[in-house]
């Protein structure tokens, strides 16, 4: 599922020279709303279909030739109280550097797979109704092999006035993911490059600190990538994705840096880290299969600053201690010679007096 956001940005013509925003979601959408209180209650979702309606499909995959086309549906439902003209659009698609979904806003032109769908401009749905829309992709006979993502939106735009009297622009859009595989030669590859390691002390000097390890993984087949793996420092690992968050997915062509904490790792100056990358490759048919792993090492280096600290606070101690016992030991021996010269002159005199 794909989340829902909107960009605004201010405007002084009611529609003219705005950038609008773009959202993507398989599932309901309300558009974001300035400081007014007459933003319309919109709200609709956009999802695949067959020609009576949703399929329950949240987002089409098709493997075809080069040159080959294929028909398919997908259904606009407006549940709001109003009848909705929605705009249509299809473009490629892409990650954001948070690992979320996205498509080419509607100003900038698409490249690959988002110019091989082809959809009406509008559809227009009554308050309560769903509408269903054809729509066909058809590969280029010069496509490349591989994997090819693109996305289907429909979107409203409004102009709201915010509190300082400026005309803001709200395009809101609901969508699904289009991925076209096309047929010849598949080659997944992927590589790993350590981009840094830092060392962060821990407040506590008696308890280990932790590393944090950034790395870029790019993918560098033609094939969607899932990625996931272990990044090891110091004796400690870490797994990535960690439990609840989102996979690490990779378009053909894509690069990501990913950022890794691993916990209780003792500051020993030179601290050897290692990154371990498991790529799956992404199947139409739902079986995935692993490629060899990838491995990127490097070193952190962690000082041990509080725990020098401690250490030479201990051997002035120490030598503090040892010091003042050679001082004692010294001042003793000074005084019995003392004594022992005082004897002898006693000695001495007592001998001249007789």
């Amino acid at each position: 599922m794909l989340p829902l956001s909107s960009r605004l940005r201010p405007a002084r013509h009611a529609l003219a020279g705005l950038a609008l925003g773009l959202a993507l979601v398989a599932g309901v959408a309300v558009p974001a709303s300035a400081d007014t209180d007459d933003t319309p209650d919109v709200r609709w979702s956009v999802t695949p279909a067959n020609e009576s309606g949703p399929d329950g499909r949240t987002f089409v995959e098709n493997e075809l030739d080069p040159g080959e086309s294929v028909d398919d549906y997908f259904a606009v439902r407006n549940v709001s109280d109003q009848t909705v003209e929605f705009a249509l659009l299809a473009a490629d698609g892409f990650y954001t550097s948070t690992g979320r979904f996205d498509i080419l806003p509607a100003g900038e032109e698409s490249v690959d797979a988002g110019t091989w769908i082809s959809v009406p401009e509008t559809v227009t749905v009554d308050a309560g109704e769903t509408a269903v829309v054809p729509f066909t992709i058809t590969v280029p006979e010069q496509a490349e092999p591989g994997d090819h993502a693109a996305g289907i939106t429909a979107s409203i735009v409004s102009v709201q006035e915010s509190e300082d009297g400026t005309a803001v622009g709200v395009e809101s859009r609901v969508g699904f993911r289009v991925t076209t595989r096309v047929t010849g030669e598949i080659t997944p590859s992927a590589t790993v490059d350590v981009v840094s390691g830092d060392y962060s002390l821990s407040w506590n000097p008696f308890r280990p600190g932790e590393a944090t390890i950034t790395f870029r993984a790019e993918n560098t087949g033609n094939t969607i990538l899932l990625a996931e793996g272990t990044v090891s420092a110091g004796g400690g690992s870490t797994e990535f994705p960690a439990e609840g968050e989102r996979t690490l997915e990779l378009l053909p062509g894509d690069s990501r840096d990913i950022t890794v904490v691993v916990e209780g790792v003792w500051p020993l100056f030179v601290v050897p880290a290692s990154v371990v990358v498991t790529p799956t490759v992404v199947t139409m048919n739902g079986d995935n299969a692993t490629i060899e792993p990838i491995t990127a090492d490097t070193v952190v280096w962690a000082v041990p600053w509080p725990q020098l600290i401690i250490l030479a606070g201990l051997v002035l101690v120490v030598w503090a201690i040892v010091w003042g016992r050679i001082r004692s030991r010294r001042r003793l021996e000074s005084m019995l010679e003392d004594a022992k010269a005082a004897g002898r002159r006693e000695a001495e005199s007592a001998a001249d007096a007789s």
